[in-house]
């Protein structure tokens, strides 16, 4: 078949590779029938996540048609049209039981490569690092789906496949950050980025009865999307001398209620911060870039909720202290997929969440490098690149 393949820092080609067969009973075959980016891709094709193999196929944030069974799958069939949370997840552990799907104790067989940074291994995740289970991932013709019955949502009839697509990773990321939030009446909410996972957490804190929303970026065909097709307030932290300042004239000087950090570790910024930041970056004495999640710190109201949904790595110079000295509550996880797909496809049906904006960009599989430059590089305007392998 042919897949997405990683071969070196910011080298993706389409090449030939073996189909995925049955290895455990619990597994199916997925025919692809639709993958898109992430931006969490981007810091293993920059170089700042370790872990690749050449050849590895990437991709995490997928749907497909399920056309092979394992022997113990009881809940999908083939023919099935399902969507695939990205994190692999048991469904058994004491973890998957307590609805911390992300935290599986049984699907990362690479746990050795996660304990001496985290402590404790994670789940699997399709196509990202050999930290994280090494697992083929998505941008293929087929994939291999271990733990069916946990891990693959059948698509109701009637819901294009441009409306699911998100519900595997984007949406449920963004609504689990907003679900952190504890949002009530009357609660403003900052969220830094207007990516995918940025406007899918600005739509699920409306949809989680949030008063106001605030979208901050610096691309103004992405603060005009959280504008016109989420309805939120923007700002744009390349116009303004400060945001923490203009947060608080936003907010009569109290804050946002609780702040949402939807970019990561290759956070754009301004200043001398940014600039030490890109300094150590660039030579590997520290992976990421703070600048939005800093920001939102320091913008948070005293008691507030702060709520990371970017992925990271080793920072330098976090403020503990302003964390600590304002009571926050912080909250933060790898997106629990399989608790609120569930709700999320409930939310589709009724017409309250349609994410099918997110597909500016649309390819074939050959074409997904030129996808995925367009996507990190946001020409003409890219949100997110999808691709149609079959």
């Amino acid at each position: 078949m042919r897949a997405l393949c990683w071969n070196g820092v910011n080298d993706l080609r389409v090449e030939t590779v073996a189909d995925p067969a049955i290895v455990n009973p619990r597994d199916v075959i997925l025919k692809v029938t639709m993958s898109t980016t992430c931006g969490s891709d981007l810091h293993f094709i920059d170089g700042y996540i370790p872990t690749m193999r050449e050849g590895d196929v990437i991709g995490h944030e997928f749907m497909g048609e399920v056309v092979d069974v394992g022997r113990d799958v009881k809940k999908v069939k083939k023919g099935d049209r399902v969507v695939v949370p990205s994190f692999i997840c048991c469904g058994s552990c004491w973890y998957c039981q307590h609805d911390l799907y992300s935290l599986c104790d049984n699907t990362n067989p690479k746990a050795e490569l996660q304990e001496p940074v985290f402590g404790y291994p994670t789940a699997g995740i399709y196509g990202y690092t050999h930290a994280f289970g090494g697992y083929a991932g998505a941008h293929a013709q087929y994939v291999r789906v271990p733990h069916a019955d946990t891990d693959c949502f059948l698509v109701p009839e009637g819901l294009k496949d441009e409306q699911v697509l998100f519900l595997s990773d984007a949406a449920p990321t963004g609504y689990m950050g907003a679900d952190f939030c504890n949002i009530h009446p009357g609660d403003t909410v900052a969220v830094w980025g207007c990516g995918g996972v940025g406007l899918m957490a600005m739509k699920s804190a409306f949809l989680l009865g949030a008063s106001r929303v605030i979208g901050i970026d610096r691309f103004p065909e992405r603060l005009e999307l959280a504008r016109t097709r989420v309805g939120a307030e923007t700002l744009n932290y390349a116009e303004v001398e400060s945001v923490l300042d203009l947060l608080k004239e936003l907010t009569g000087g109290r804050g946002p209620d609780a702040c949402i950090d939807a970019v990561g570790m290759e956070a754009h910024g301004t200043g001398v911060e940014y600039a030490y930041d890109r300094t150590k970056q660039a030579l590997h004495l520290h992976s990421d870039r703070g600048e939005a999640l800093r920001q939102a710190i320091l913008a948070c109201r005293k008691g507030g909720t702060l709520s990371i949904l970017g992925v990271y790595g080793v920072m330098d110079k976090f403020p503990i202290g302003a964390i600590m000295n304002k009571g926050l509550t912080v909250r933060t996880a790898q997106q629990h997929g399989q608790k609120y797909l569930p709700r999320l496809l409930e939310h589709v049906k009724k017409g309250e969440l349609d994410p099918s904006f997110l597909a500016t960009h649309r390819f074939n599989l050959e074409g997904a490098p030129l996808g995925y430059e367009m996507f990190k590089k946001k020409k003409d305007g890219c949100v997110r690149a999808v691709f149609l392998p079959n």
